[in-house]
């Protein structure tokens, strides 16, 4: 599926882009960005930014309902990504819902094949 090049990066920025910004709330403005951001944060803006660029090239590759489901896995990934990186705790409860965001696009997945 020649899509899922632009959905994966897309997915890899969002996740890059929310860790950073979250580290990057807890630094110091830099004086360099007037004093109203850190470096991290600026980096996790632009790669919202490339987020944004690579979803846009996955949509002319797919109908939005279904690049739309798909990219309910940037959820799935920056949960697990704030627990494995960030040692966020994951409770039991959040673990089911993301047991039941991978199981609709599961099943979008599987229509989407037929």
């Amino acid at each position: 599926m020649r899509a899922l090049a632009p959905l994966l990066a897309m997915i890899l920025c969002t996740v890059a882009a929310n860790l950073l910004m979250k580290v990057g709330a807890q630094d110091t403005p830099s004086p360099l960005l007037l004093g109203l951001l850190s470096w991290r944060t600026v980096c996790g803006l632009a790669a919202f930014g490339g987020a944004g660029l690579f979803y846009a090239a996955s949509l002319r590759l797919l109908p939005l309902n279904v690049a739309q489901s798909y990219a309910a896995v940037q959820f799935v990934a920056v949960i697990l990504a704030s627990k494995l990186v960030l040692g966020e705790p994951v409770s039991l409860g959040r673990w089911f819902g993301i047991s039941m965001i991978m199981g609709g696009i599961l099943i979008v997945a599987s229509y989407e094949i037929r």
